[in-house]
């Protein structure tokens, strides 16, 4: 593991993933709220703040080496996938760039397989 260990590994690029994506989804929350259509944004809101809670847990089971981080970073996966596809509905930049992290993190998990 990369904080006590020099080696990076799958688990250390899918935490840095979890971390970059819970923030986005954090900010494009924020972004979504100031929105003047944030009624029709509710939906994306709610998956919005699934996605950065299961990002966070997913980092908290990879860092005590859970023997369920790989298959709470598959369901991840599986979150972040349907969170980038409900932001790219909107044209926002922050909706477009926010899925576009959540499809990498997605991809990071993913990999926790490997």
């Amino acid at each position: 593991m990369g904080v006590l260990s020099a080696s990076s590994t799958n688990m250390d690029n899918c935490m840095e993933a979890c971390i970059k994506c819970a923030r986005a989804c954090e900010e494009c929350t924020t972004a979504c709220l100031q929105e003047s259509d944030v009624q029709s944004r509710v939906h994306c809101i709610q998956i919005l703040n699934d996605c950065a809670e299961f990002c966070l847990q997913a980092i908290a089971y990879m860092g005590r080496n859970s023997e369920f981080a790989t298959q709470h970073c598959q369901l991840c996966a599986t979150i972040c996938e349907a969170c980038a596809t409900e932001c790219e509905k909107f044209q926002d930049a922050h909706c477009q760039e926010c899925a576009k992290i959540c499809r990498e993190c997605a991809k990071a998990c993913r990999n926790m397989n490997v």
